[in-house]
């Protein structure tokens, strides 16, 4: 069915090339939703797809288009073809599958059991079954709770926090947070599994000995990608620990915004390593949930030239700087603790907070 998916889209995206070149206007989405309905009474491949996933595939194209013809300035790319066998999901909504006792599960004519991560409860939204790199499929069911009732901690704390490449982040009351950099402890690893995987040879030809190379470059495939989704797990699980100390402990967070696209230009794989833009995602689901606010102040904004403690702004400091003595007041700021504290103060004047407060002497802003 997944395999089927991704047919049913490099031909929608085909379409929409077809489309333009002749008429050089855009594809109306309904328009591709009817024509794919009528192909797909006359496919019975693409009658394994229910109609509703189908549904979703133009949608899905229909979005990725409206985001490229939106941000193409910025070097957003129109949706491209995708291999049919890397083909990643199908979700449907309200039909095409029904939960069955047991574990068990009812999509189109077939039942397939499943392992149970957690229960479900509530109103079941949609179903999306998702394929990873190594071939294992998971289940992901989006359900509506309704009005539940969430238990509120309030501590009264505000905080600003210093995103930095030495110190993943330095938190406005002295805590700093080193990244375990997941990617750099198995880099070793990962250069080894890369080597075997391009020492295995291809094999096309159906006879025993290509069958065996290409069973070989599979397995080393498989034992790459393996290594990659190693880290990228033990990554996420410590975003969402951090996440969740970090929100039981505070109440307002302020962080900086950063332009993370240069600066994976500048310093390349350490940017990824640290993924700082994944975080602030699980970050802000996790504050939402608990009720807590994310407040974002200006990139431009000279939290590093500030000085925290009389609010006199430098002309320039070099990055090579990490502790400069301000010329007003002669205190000695350490830059990332500096701008920390400077973060918290803008962003608490931010959300309006006049009378909280703070770990940090109060500073002109």
């Amino acid at each position: 069915m997944i395999n089927a998916s991704g047919v049913i889209y490099n031909h929608a995206i085909a379409l929409h090339k077809r489309y333009y070149r002749m008429w050089g206007k855009h594809l109306n989405c309904a328009k591709l939703q009817a024509h794919i309905a009528k192909l797909r009474k006359r496919n019975p491949f693409w009658q394994s797809v229910g109609s509703q996933a189908v549904q979703d595939i133009c949608q899905r194209i229909e979005k990725a288009y409206q985001l490229f013809f939106k941000h193409n300035k910025k070097g957003v790319r129109p949706p491209g073809f995708k291999k049919v066998k890397k083909y990643k999901s199908f979700t449907l909504k309200q039909a095409g599958y029904k939960f069955l006792g047991g574990n068990r599960v009812k999509i189109g004519n077939k039942v397939y059991q499943f392992w149970k991560s957690r229960e479900i409860e509530g109103t079941v939204k949609t179903l999306t079954i998702k394929r990873t790199p190594l071939g294992e499929l998971f289940m992901v069911v989006v359900v509506d709770e309704g009005s539940k009732s969430e238990v509120e901690i309030k501590t009264g704390k505000i905080a600003g926090f210093d995103f930095g490449l030495k110190t993943f982040l330095t938190c406005s009351d002295g805590i700093k947070i080193e990244s375990p950099q997941f990617f750099k402890q198995s880099l070793n690893a990962i250069t080894k599994a890369s080597r075997q995987h391009s020492k295995k040879l291809k094999g096309d030809a159906p006879n025993v000995a290509n069958a065996s190379l290409s069973s070989n470059r599979e397995r080393a495939r498989k034992n790459l990608v393996r290594k990659y989704e190693d880290i990228s797990n033990r990554r996420r699980d410590w975003f969402w620990k951090l996440a969740h100390e970090l929100t039981d402990k505070f109440d307002i967070l302020c962080f900086e915004t950063l332009n993370l696209t240069g600066m994976q230009r500048l310093w390349g794989r350490k940017i990824s390593d640290l993924a700082f833009s994944e975080f602030l995602k699980i970050l802000e689901w996790v504050a939402k949930k608990k009720n807590k606010l994310i407040v974002y102040i200006d990139q431009w904004y000279p939290s590093t030239k500030t000085c925290s403690h009389c609010g006199h702004v430098l002309e320039s400091i070099d990055l090579s700087v990490r502790e400069w003595r301000c010329p007003s007041c002669q205190s000695v700021n350490g830059r990332d603790e500096n701008a920390s504290k400077v973060i918290c103060a803008v962003g608490a004047s931010t959300v309006g907070l006049g009378d909280v407060r703070l770990a940090m002497p109060a500073i002109a802003v």
